[in-house]
């Protein structure tokens, strides 16, 4: 008798974790309904005002004049400025990204944290839980010794289960409410040159009015951490021109209403008339992304995607995505896959007159699933200087046409074929 209740005991038990892991799977993993399932159709390019007029509307933040935006090239560069920028910050910090370890990159950053808040600065940092596993918790430590205010976004926590795949992506930092850092580095060691497999990635530098809507897309996902406000002179001064780029800040989250990126994108390759040339470190939309992009180069667009190679990270993802290309090569897409080391640069430039850059992979994680954010700009030669960048990393990538394609070994086509059932939940 007693073995049966025991057994009893042990399959409630199983049914219990069962049923709790689907329900967490199924909040988590399932993406909600597309927001938009017909073609976009438009009759006019990026050059004409009406798509200002229109991408200012549909994501509901304004295209700013009079800004400054400098890129920053790989781990080398990015993390000297980061640090220079806190080690020079007088009022206010806030700090918010996915990835955070590593005593090169991250114990770097955290120890200037700590330094300006020992030194009367306000420090704000989010770095995400599940990105920041691997970090010293003696940094954590410092941090919050000093002073700095630190909230590691969405632990695992019971009331937070039926969220907890909805990461924080972003890759954020504002000095004083006045110059800005955005792009798609994680603070990581394994981003720094010297490391093997060493990534390709690229962050930048803002100055002017723009920078005010960072601090805004940086304060939305504060406040749903901390149930706090933050304003004032010191988070949102007075901001003049320093340039002259038009830019416009974008934020998306998987909140209802809030999955701008995807409709950013569509509405862009609907605009193209002449070329669309994208750098993502993760390729795996949906459908009907894959079809506009088709639909782009059907008629006359030149259309180029530079994605990671064999040597990147996540490779079963890679595998399915690449199973999913043939429709893309045969309406001329031309493919690249980064080979040097890992591409993680997540770029976009269409005709030379729109660009956007930031944290958002052309992927279901940061259409449906993830904090993201990102800046377009409008601009000539900041568009033509960004797909200049991507066509330096064409150098060193290898072009996979259709024979390219045939020639998969047949392991590498199960692969892909098995993680294609769960590729759009990842």
């Amino acid at each position: 008798m007693k073995r049966h209740f025991r057994w009893i005991v042990i399959l409630t038990t199983l049914i219990s974790i069962i049923l709790l892991v689907g329900n967490v799977l199924l909040f988590n993993l399932i993406p909600p309904p597309k927001r938009i399932i017909e073609p976009v159709s438009i009759d006019y390019g990026i050059g004409d005002p009406q798509f200002r007029r229109t991408m200012g509307s549909i994501l509901q933040q304004p295209i700013i004049d009079g800004n400054q935006i400098e890129v920053l090239r790989d781990g080398r560069e990015i993390y000297p400025a980061m640090v220079a920028a806190i080690n020079g910050a007088a009022h206010s910090i806030t700090f918010e990204t996915y990835k955070f370890w590593g005593e090169r990159s991250a114990g770097k950053i955290a120890t200037a944290l700590a330094a300006a808040a020992k030194r009367g600065v306000s420090v704000h940092a989010l770095p995400d839980f599940i990105g920041s596993l691997d970090a010293d918790p003696d940094k954590f430590r410092e941090m919050e010794a000093a002073g700095v205010e630190l909230i590691r976004w969405r632990p695992p926590t019971l009331s937070q289960l039926p969220r907890f795949n909805h990461r924080t992506h972003r890759k954020l930092l504002i000095i004083d409410g006045k110059e800005g850092f955005i792009g798609g580095a994680n603070i990581a060691d394994h981003q720094l040159p010297e490391e093997e497999n060493a990534y390709r990635d690229y962050h930048f530098r803002v100055r002017g009015p723009v920078v005010a809507n960072m601090q805004a897309t940086f304060l939305e996902t504060w406040s749903g951490a901390s149930g706090k406000f933050l304003g004032g002179e010191k988070y949102f001064p007075e901001l003049t021109a320093q340039g002259d780029l038009p830019a416009q800040m974008v934020n998306s989250s998987p909140r209802e209403g809030r999955h701008r990126i995807r409709k950013m994108f569509l509405y862009g390759i609907a605009a193209a008339e002449e070329q669309i040339t994208a750098g993502t470190a993760f390729f795996y939309p949906d459908q009907d992304f894959l079809d506009a992009l088709a639909a782009a180069a059907h008629r006359g667009v030149r259309v180029r995607l530079l994605v990671q190679g064999n040597s990147g990270n996540f490779n079963f993802l890679r595998h399915a995505s690449i199973n999913r290309w043939r429709p893309l090569l045969e309406a001329g897409i031309e493919i690249y896959e980064y080979e040097p080391g890992i591409y993680h640069a997540k770029l976009m430039s269409i005709d030379d007159q729109w660009v956007s850059i930031g944290s958002a992979n052309l992927d279901n994680r940061s259409f449906r699933i993830n904090d993201d954010a990102n800046i377009n700009v409008y601009h000539e030669g900041f568009a033509r200087a960004i797909r200049e960048l991507i066509e330096d990393d064409l150098q060193y990538a290898k072009h996979c046409d259709m024979t390219c394609w045939k020639q998969r070994p047949l392991h590498y086509r199960l692969y892909g074929r098995i993680f294609m059932l769960i590729g759009s939940h990842l």
